[in-house]
């Protein structure tokens, strides 16, 4: 049985984690939120994902079980990293984590590759692998220190301690905080009003901020104006670019070609 659903409304794809122990993700459902996400990038109708999880968790990240059965600690989850996306970096699409509850260890990691966050209010997020012999190399060292300040994401990955949904609205870790039964709706929202811009201008705007994001001022506007960045060429030369001050122009929605 499959530990991942996908359900598609109006170019918005949700993939919904969905597998009885916490939601806990081995090498197989790697595999699989790995094709999802894939399906994502690879349809033309398809312009955001939103990926969360059913019940109490969002993930409790690594299935520890999978130990027992064999599975390496530093098992290849394929090529889009643990939980499918956290290594994922050719994606060209935004990804929307709606955090319905608990995301713990690998489960945060892959709540933090994502564009955005919605949390419901009962979510929590927290890194024990330091507690567990292991690390959080799945990209909690990596990109916590870069989203809070960076001596408290070193408290998180050191102690393990645990950071409620308020704390990280305050801390702008997550960009909404709503009730359990209105995440669905609120990430959808957010998602909507993404799969309104021009796809080519999203593709780019991604690009961009990744690949500047280390670099200061001066330096990012080098880099972005050099040519560098084939994605940022393609929407300055694409009839979208063209379509947008036209269509505001006549008074009307703009036909987005993606070309």
């Amino acid at each position: 049985m499959s530990a991942v659903k996908l359900e598609s409304r109006d170019g918005i794809l949700i993939i919904t984690l969905d597998r009885p122990k916490a939601n806990a993700i081995d090498v197989a459902t790697s595999l699989e939120l790995y094709a999802a996400f894939k399906a994502l990038n690879d349809d033309p109708a398809l312009r955001v994902g939103v990926i969360t999880g059913t019940g109490r968790f969002f993930s409790a990240g690594w299935d520890l079980g999978a130990a027992n059965d064999g599975e390496a600690v530093d098992a290849d989850h394929g090529p889009g990293g643990f939980a499918g996306l956290t290594e994922y970096f050719s994606l060209t699409k935004p990804v929307i984590a709606a955090v319905n509850g608990l995301a713990v260890g690998g489960g945060f990691e892959l709540a933090l590759a994502a564009d955005l966050i919605v949390a419901s209010d009962t979510a929590k997020f927290w890194l024990p692998e330091a507690q567990l012999g292991m690390l959080p190399d799945s990209g909690g060292l990596l990109r916590l220190p870069k989203a809070i300040p960076a001596r408290l994401a070193r408290e998180m990955i050191l102690t393990g301690r645990r950071m409620d949904a308020a704390e990280a609205l305050a801390l702008h870790l997550v960009n909404r905080v709503v009730a359990p039964d209105a995440l669905l709706d609120a990430a959808l929202e957010l998602a909507g009003a993404i799969a309104k811009s021009a796809p080519l201008a999203i593709t780019a705007a991604r690009d961009i901020l990744r690949e500047t994001e280390a670099l200061g001022i001066e330096a990012a506007y080098r880099h972005m104006r050099s040519g560098a960045i084939p994605s940022y060429q393609a929407m300055l030369q694409s009839d979208d670019a063209l379509e947008g001050p036209r269509a505001f122009a006549e008074g009307r929605a703009p036909e987005w070609k993606g070309r």
